[in-house]
């Protein structure tokens, strides 16, 4: 049995900056990252890029504060988007550039943590035939919420004699299918479908993109420059002044609670956050000419972007998606897929498509890709497929609260009337949202600072994000970091709850966390909201939320005219581990 401080589950941005962060603030520390693949690089692991694979993000806005992704060294220019190979390419170096490629071990997949009485973790690690035990003292789950593909079954599926695969295994099926004159269909409406009919169309291909009539739609695409102002849409998201039009239940993070109370508490206030959208959302319709040809239009969203989060996507192609619509080689279906015979699918109209294979890109399971032992302990750690571990009435009540203060959620897009799920395992059909404090820990084990989650939050500021959940987390795990609650439990409520605590503080914490994971279910009932937070306005919010937390300082810019309209990227948050390291050594 082999005994270690720490223990990182999973390989990409987030369990890469986990580790690093937590060996500069413990250097004389015992770490081990446990991955699965047998690369590093999670979502961008070797095993899953494939032909023409890029990020939505361009160069600048997709890498870690302290390793700038250089064109001289990485070979990609400014505006330009990154293939996927250096993505992976990049965060190979960055283990090497701060010197822990010791410390990981690939092919090390953890099929179980056990909770110890003594507050420490037991890991059951398979590697091969070959089955370990590992104890640790804290342990981060790093894998997020896109690791464990859901690939549905379909009637008729065993004489399909075709691949039928995930998107996520493109690229061990792209030798055989990426054939020029075959013909191929994809289903599913997500940024995955779109890049997978791109490479298959791209090669030669005929495509049929089949998106169900009864499922989400399409989702939105972007061009990376949008508003009539042409702003980089990355750059849009992180402006303080435009984050100030998404109503965020942990927005006033930022400092600015009369904008917000304003815009989003009184009538006037919402006509101008509506418009705002109206024009985010038309300015993307004209842009992309879905009213100017009618197998376009198929491809416009059916939900203002308003009430969608991280699917908002790019158009990352090289050349226009779009005339590959036009001229017939990408053939849209709104329809449904009925069942499947001999290399052919069949739609419920009754059309027959003949197919060489059916490439899926029908979402992820909520389960986590471990299992937490002992039984019945997902309740208390806070997962969305078990009993909810927070008072019903508690959970209703920050309903009301969260619909008292942003009376533009009462308003719900309408709902699919034809809408059924693909699958219950599938999307979003879970009890509740992932219960973490903060997003990172479980209220029950936030006494016992052993334990914490990060990339549960869906966000185009991966990066960002993860940097500073690494360095939340390291302090939280040092003792030097408390989750407090900012909101304060309603009298009523603390009558009512039936939750247990020790002291008001255990109680205002619960209550915050109400507020925090029921609001996705309010405000992005067109993204994963109802199981995760998953947000793009709302990144900049956090990340204040998280600083706040650690006692350092939101600002990180100069003058309130830059801090309010100037973009924040990457580089403002050069340096955060040291001021931390800084402030904490002048504590008694």
């Amino acid at each position: 049995m082999e005994n270690v401080d720490l223990v990182v589950v999973g390989a990409g941005w987030s369990g890469l900056a986990a580790i690093k962060t937590y060996r500069d603030l413990n250097p004389d520390s015992n770490v081990l990252l446990l991955e699965a693949a047998d690369s590093v690089g999670g979502v961008w692991a070797k095993h899953r890029l494939y032909k023409g694979l890029k990020s939505n993000n361009m160069l600048g806005t997709y890498e870690f504060s302290d390793f700038p992704m250089d064109e001289a060294t990485f070979g990609v220019k400014p505006g330009e988007h990154i293939p996927g190979e250096t993505v992976q390419q990049y965060l190979e170096a960055y283990a090497e550039r701060f010197g822990f490629t010791d410390r990981i071990r690939l092919g090390h997949r953890v099929e179980s943590a056990q909770h110890n009485l003594d507050s420490t973790w037991q890991l059951k690690v398979s590697h091969g035939e070959e089955l370990a035990t590992v104890e640790t003292k804290k342990l981060i789950v790093a894998t997020g919420i896109t690791s464990q593909a859901y690939l549905p079954n379909f009637e008729g599926q065993d004489t399909f004699g075709a691949p039928i695969f995930h998107c996520r295994d493109m690229q061990q099926h792209e030798p055989e299918i990426l054939k020029a004159g075959e013909r191929v269909t994809v289903f599913g409406g997500t940024k995955s479908a779109w890049d997978a009919a791109y490479a298959c169309a791209t090669s030669g291909m005929q495509v049929d993109w089949i998106i169900r009539e009864s499922g989400h739609g399409p989702n939105w695409m972007a061009p990376p420059y949008v508003t009539p102002l042409k702003k980089w849409l990355e750059k849009l998201v992180t402006t303080r002044l435009l984050t100030w039009f998404s109503p965020c239940i942990w927005g006033d993070a930022d400092g600015y609670t009369r904008v917000r109370s304003f815009l989003h508490g009184t009538w006037l206030g919402r006509k101008i956050v509506d418009a705002f959208w109206a024009v985010l959302a038309d300015d993307v319709v004209q842009l992309n000419g879905f009213n100017k040809h009618p197998e376009v239009k198929k491809l416009q969203p059916w939900i203002s972007p308003f009430w969608i989060a991280s699917s908002l996507s790019i158009l990352n192609y090289p050349t226009d998606f779009f005339d590959l619509v036009k001229d017939g080689t990408i053939k849209v279906h709104i329809t449904e897929l009925d069942h499947l015979s001999d290399h052919t699918v069949h739609l419920s109209t009754g059309e027959e498509l003949k197919s060489t294979a059916l490439i899926c890109s029908t979402g992820w399971r909520a389960t986590p890709n471990l299992k937490f032992l002992p039984e019945g302990i997902d309740r208390e750690l806070g997962f969305p497929w078990s009993t909810d571990p927070l008072d019903e009435e508690m959970v209703k009540a920050a309903d009301e609260e969260i619909l008292r203060r942003f009376p533009r959620l009462r308003d719900q897009p309408t709902p699919n009337p034809k809408y059924k799920p693909l699958n219950d395992e599938a999307e979003a059909a879970v009890p509740h949202p992932f219960r973490l404090a903060r997003f990172m820990v479980p209220l029950s084990q936030v006494k016992d600072r052993s334990l914490a989650f990060m990339g549960i939050t869906m966000t185009i500021n991966t990066t960002i994000i993860a940097q500073t959940q690494a360095l939340w987390i390291a302090a939280y795990f040092g003792n030097q970091l408390t989750p407090t609650a900012v909101e304060h439990c309603p009298a009523a409520v603390r009558a009512a709850s039936d939750i247990k605590v020790e002291d008001d503080a255990e109680l205002n914490l619960a209550w915050e966390t109400a507020l925090h994971t029921e609001f996705g279910k309010y405000r992005y009932p067109g993204g994963f909201g109802r199981r995760n937070p998953d947000f793009v306005f709302d990144a900049i919010p956090y990340v204040d939320l998280m600083l706040r937390d650690l006692g350092l300082s939101p600002e990180r810019k100069q003058g309130m005219l830059s801090r309010c309209f100037s973009p924040y990227g990457t580089e403002d948050y050069t340096g955060l581990v040291e001021e931390w390291k800084a402030k904490s050594s002048k504590k008694p």
